[in-house]
């Protein structure tokens, strides 16, 4: 029987993240079956979706001058720019085709502000604006989270910090990730987990 106080998250398998996408994670695809694998271990099943207005701050091609990878400072902190992604309906934004959606109890879309980013799935970048996930998940009784998906260092790693500074213990299970590794940022996201008691699991 699956836990009831366990609920997996799984972060932005999208086809844009996917190979051929937009903003390609390299083997984003092949973690779709595992996950679809892993569940029916788990009693609640939340998948979160990026979910970008056209011309969304946080793309490269709405500043002048400035490419994808490039640093910026926003209001709410640096921001790395992106080539443009996941916008709202497009066929980039979709769920990749073989995620096994129809097991999620609650799709959670972020990024649609179109003057701040969103990485986590509990707020966006500002670290203050609640996305409404830790609600649904305390009154559902969830007290643990392992967490999957794309891009490890980037959604994933957000996601997992803020759940364990909200207090839920947290795994992530690398197997099912895939991370884009921004000038040493995998490496940078694996510390971060370990310094936070996160379980990193194969």
């Amino acid at each position: 029987m699956p836990r009831s106080d366990h609920a997996l998250v799984v972060v932005d398998v999208q086809n844009d993240f996917c190979p051929g996408g937009a903003l390609a994670v390299a083997g984003g695809d092949q973690i779709v079956a595992g996950i679809n694998k892993l569940m029916p271990e788990f009693g609640t099943v939340v998948l979160t979706q990026d979910w970008h207005p056209a011309g969304h701050s946080s793309f490269a091609s709405t500043h002048a001058d400035k490419s994808p990878m490039d640093m910026i400072e926003m209001s709410y902190g640096p921001q790395v720019l992106w080539p443009d992604h996941c916008i709202q309906g497009s066929p980039g934004a979709a769920f990749h085709p073989d995620l096994e959606t129809d097991r999620a109890s609650l799709i959670i879309r972020k990024g649609s502000n179109p003057a701040i980013d969103s990485y986590s799935a509990f707020f966006e970048n500002d670290h203050q604006t609640p996305t409404g996930l830790e609600g649904y998940l305390r009154t559902l009784g969830i007290k643990r989270l392992t967490f999957v998906g794309l891009a490890t260092d980037f959604c994933v790693n957000f996601s997992a910090l803020d759940a364990a500074n909200l207090g839920f213990e947290v795994d992530v299970q690398l197997s099912l990730c895939r991370g884009i590794d921004l000038e040493g940022s995998l490496n940078t996201a694996l510390e971060g987990f370990a310094a936070k008691g996160i379980r990193s699991v194969d």
